[in-house]
């Protein structure tokens, strides 16, 4: 198994490079490839700041990504959920963070736009301090 660093993955997606795009596509056709949660959020972060996709967008290559039969994710749940919440509305990163908080009773934050598009989450409740 071999694990792989965000410019991967991002070559594989855009494409923006045809060199680097050729490694990352024989990286994922040859191996097993883990990839981390924070990889796969700052994947998030390049793919909405750098080339301007749209939340539908990420979804969808963040999913088929997951989906690949040689792709192991660091938590395939916790992204799973991080998911769910993000096709709902919420920032990738919070969706994450309150993804991983289905152990806790709430999850303190000052940010109230987190605060009010978490308000109907099922892991954890989300309010002020």
């Amino acid at each position: 198994m071999i694990a792989v660093d965000t410019n991967v993955i991002i070559r594989l997606l855009t494409k923006d490079d045809p060199k680097q795009h050729k490694k990352s596509l024989a990286i994922f056709r040859e191996n097993i490839v883990f990839v981390s949660l924070t990889v796969l959020q700052e994947t998030e972060w390049v793919l909405r700041f750098s080339y301007e996709f749209s939340t539908n967008d990420i979804f969808n290559a963040l999913n088929s990504l997951a989906g690949l039969e040689n792709v192991e994710i660091e938590n395939p749940n916790i992204l799973s959920s991080t998911l769910e919440l993000y096709s709902k509305g919420l920032d990738f990163s919070d969706a994450l963070h309150l993804a991983q908080c289905s152990h806790c009773e709430k999850l303190f934050t000052f940010d109230k736009k987190f605060i009010n598009k978490a308000k109907d989450n099922k892991i954890c409740q989300v309010e002020k301090p």
